[in-house]
């Protein structure tokens, strides 16, 4: 096939809590991710896995960039600690921490890697959290705060932040018990949370920008994506509407993309928000939605989706349907229609910012990791993408998801999402066969796909 875009950069992503470990080294405090481990005997989490230790990043990062760079990574998508450079979230700063993240950023440009920095995914102080957390007012100028800080040691460093990992799962967090906190609560708190993110994204924004305006400044959103049955014009407009629908009933309001994007870019919610989300729009003051800041890309964290039929009806999947290791459905298709979707309603620059699978991956007798299933999802996914592209969606770049196997949240450390394996018991790190290909996918621009 013809190449990517020229400029259009390549690179892997993870995040703080599902590599770094060193959960309480060098003045770190504590998260609500550690309390959401460590609580109830680890009956959160399977295995009674943690975080504690995942992939020792902290220690082991040399070794990590070393293994991005003999891979042709150009970027690497990592988040901040919070509680690493802040314990309390609002209070003294940790220089060790942010010690760290300078390092680990001036390791990255050494080697050619552009650092790309989330400020949020889901580590939250647990001194935060016991004020409230993303229902307290207080924390938009605490997480102002805290980009400022960052944004001010890495000024010329760094040049491409997001400030939230998916405010869907955060927000999900608060309506959930799946994820921490885990406090179960109903529709109108979790709209409470999506307003307090999207003005502590747009306090962050302004604070980053202060430092250096001509920063780029975006945050990685998920949700439900929809792609069409037949690639016609009335399948491709059921699909889109779909996509942004808040009212149907096959799919809960709070995991769409758009609860966030529209209060920011469009500064109102759509049309279909359902009750719950009305009544508290009554509550909002005005000014709020003055406050509200643009963002210069969205990053897309993509796996899946949900085919529609010319109706606009979600279509049941066949028997047999194709899964990945941790049953989600694969479907690229999906790939080609999310960036078209997205640019249509936002007309913004894009990222995608995660995808992949997870594997039963193994060591096998070779002493080498065999992932062809991983090759040929991520293979079918860039194919995709690059109709999006080539239909004049404006993707910037693609980041694999993950660099490492890692902490995959409740699921512990059965799901292994890396291109890079790792023994957990030993901390030894084996490329697999998905890393030679993505290393060759990058040399050659996609044209080898």
């Amino acid at each position: 096939m013809s190449a990517f875009p020229e400029g259009f950069f390549w690179g892997a992503a993870c995040a703080s809590y599902q590599c770094e470990g060193a959960w309480n080294e060098d003045g770190k405090g504590p998260s609500i991710w550690d309390d959401f481990c460590h609580e109830m005997n680890g009956k959160h989490v399977k295995n009674d896995d943690t975080g504690d230790v995942a992939c020792d990043s902290y220690h082991r990062y040399k070794e990590d960039v070393a293994l991005m760079k003999q891979h042709n990574i150009q970027a690497y998508r990592f988040s901040i600690s919070w509680p690493r450079v802040i314990p309390d979230g609002d209070g003294e700063v940790n220089e060790k921490g942010l010690q760290f993240y300078e390092n680990l950023v001036d390791e990255l440009l050494a080697n050619g890697i552009e650092p790309m920095i989330t400020l949020y995914h889901w580590d939250l102080p647990s001194a935060l959290q016991d004020k409230g957390g993303w229902l307290n007012r207080d924390i938009i100028a605490a997480f102002g705060r805290f980009a400022g800080i960052v944004a001010s040691r890495l000024k010329g460093k760094v040049k491409r932040y997001m400030t939230l990992n998916e405010p869907q799962c955060v927000a999900g967090g608060y309506g959930g018990t799946h994820g921490a906190p885990g406090l179960g609560l109903g529709g109108e708190k979790v709209a409470q949370v999506y307003h307090i993110l999207c003005l502590a994204h747009s306090e962050a924004y302004r604070a980053i920008k202060a430092v250096d305006p001509t920063t780029i400044v975006g945050a990685a959103i998920c949700g439900f994506f929809t792609y069409p049955e037949k690639d016609t014009p009335e399948n491709r407009e059921a699909a889109y509407k779909a996509n942004f629908d808040l009212s149907s009933d096959q799919k809960p309001w709070s995991f769409t993309p758009n609860i966030f994007l529209d209060s920011l870019l469009l500064k109102k919610y759509d049309e279909s928000a359902p009750a719950v989300v009305r009544k508290f729009a009554e509550t909002i003051d005005p000014s709020d939605w003055e406050k509200m800041e643009t963002l210069d890309f969205i990053g897309i964290n993509v796996y899946n989706g949900d085919m529609v039929n010319e109706k606009g009806e979600y279509v049941k999947r066949y028997p047999g349907f194709p899964l990945t290791a941790c049953k989600w459905p694969v479907t690229p298709e999906v790939m080609h229609y999310c960036v078209l979707n997205m640019h249509r309603r936002y007309g913004l620059p894009m990222v995608i910012t995660e995808n992949g699978q997870s594997c039963n991956d193994r060591v096998h007798m070779d002493g080498k990791v065999h992932d062809p299933e991983r090759i040929d999802f991520l293979n079918r996914y860039l194919l995709e993408l690059k109709k999006g592209i080539d239909e004049g969606a404006p993707v910037q770049g693609y980041l694999q998801w993950s660099i490492l196997d890692n902490f995959e949240w409740s699921r512990g450390y059965d799901e292994r999402f890396g291109i890079i394996y790792v023994d957990y018991r030993t901390g030894e790190r084996i490329p697999k066969d998905s890393a030679a290909w993505y290393a060759k996918v990058i040399e050659t621009n996609g044209e080898c796909l």
